[in-house]
């Protein structure tokens, strides 16, 4: 079976200008990366989708609001509504603990 990070590796990003994307809501863009995804596996069956594109949204997610809330794992837990451990224990996931 294929692993997420060559899954994700099959993935073609949008490349939209910052006009365009201002327009876009999330799950449009969501729906346009699926799309191009399911175009691109070319006769391949895929695997592990649902983990591919978590990963691919978590991440971003949790860099983005610890940089707003300036590395402050209290703010960020309340803005993301997760417990501080499970914030903590996704932060170690990702390797973006402090």
């Amino acid at each position: 079976m294929t692993d997420s990070a060559t899954v994700a590796d099959n993935v073609t990003h949008l490349r939209v200008d910052s006009t365009e994307m201002q327009q876009q809501t999330l799950r449009d863009c969501v729906a346009n990366a699926l799309v191009d995804y399911f175009n691109n596996l070319d006769g391949h069956p895929g695997g592990n989708l649902y983990d591919m594109v978590l990963h691919e949204i978590e991440q971003p997610l949790l860099e983005l609001v610890m940089q707003h809330v300036n590395g402050n794992q209290s703010k960020a837990s309340i803005l993301l509504g997760l417990n501080r451990g499970t914030l903590r224990k996704k932060l170690k996931m990702y390797d973006l603990h402090s």
